[in-house]
């Protein structure tokens, strides 16, 4: 609180001559304001969240040896292989030297990997289509988030929805992984795995046609 001290100036009498103005001074408590400060900061500690560390999920090969090893159907597994100069090489089927797939290649482009995605998920048990629809129930306020979490880790995860295996070669980069993996969840994709290449796939690579 601020204190005003009044002085009479020390004249003022019948017999002073001329009456001096009386002096003021201020002086302000500056206690109050740092009580208010301490508040404030307990008011926005306490109603505040915590930003909570976002990790993004990835399956890693199981690095035990297995027996017998779940067979993937080779009509619903596409391979994407992450080279150099941003190319991404993909294939559908599995990789078997007897019977080599049809290689093609693609980029991080507009129309690219992104489109690929898409449509593949369209195309096997319409995935994207039914991710999207559930989308579209939650923003309309139709269903909340709790549902729609769950329905939508019921499609994307379902057997018969689309496996990606993603595999990186030597003149691959870090970055290429980490977008890849971000596409991932663009395209309501959510079985895929990231793989060891193997020695086929590389000379697949090497005998594809870059125009």
């Amino acid at each position: 609180m601020a204190e005003l001290n009044t002085d009479d100036g020390g004249g003022g009498g019948k017999h002073g001559g001329k009456v001096k103005a009386k002096k003021s001074s201020t002086k302000i408590d500056m206690t109050p304001m740092v009580d208010l400060a301490f508040l404030l900061l307990t008011f926005f500690m306490l109603t505040t969240t915590f930003s909570k560390p976002q990790a993004m999920e990835i399956n890693m090969p199981v690095k035990e040896k297995v027996e017998d090893p779940p067979k993937i159907p080779g009509n619903q597994t596409l391979t994407l292989l992450l080279s150099d100069k941003n190319r991404i090489y993909y294939y559908m089927g599995a990789d078997d030297p007897n019977l080599p797939p049809t290689v093609e290649y693609t980029t991080f482009a507009n129309n690219g990997i992104r489109k690929l995605l898409i449509d593949k998920n369209k195309e096997i048990n319409k995935t994207y289509d039914k991710v999207e629809a559930l989308k579209k129930e939650f923003l309309d306020g139709k269903i909340d988030e709790k549902k729609y979490k769950v329905e939508k880790n019921k499609v994307v995860g379902d057997k018969k929805a689309l496996i990606v295996l993603i595999k990186a070669d030597e003149q691959s980069n870090y970055k290429n992984l980490v977008d890849i993996l971000d596409e991932m969840s663009i395209c309501n994709i959510g079985r895929y795995a990231i793989v060891d290449i193997t020695t086929s796939e590389t000379e697949m690579i090497k005998n594809v046609v870059v125009q």
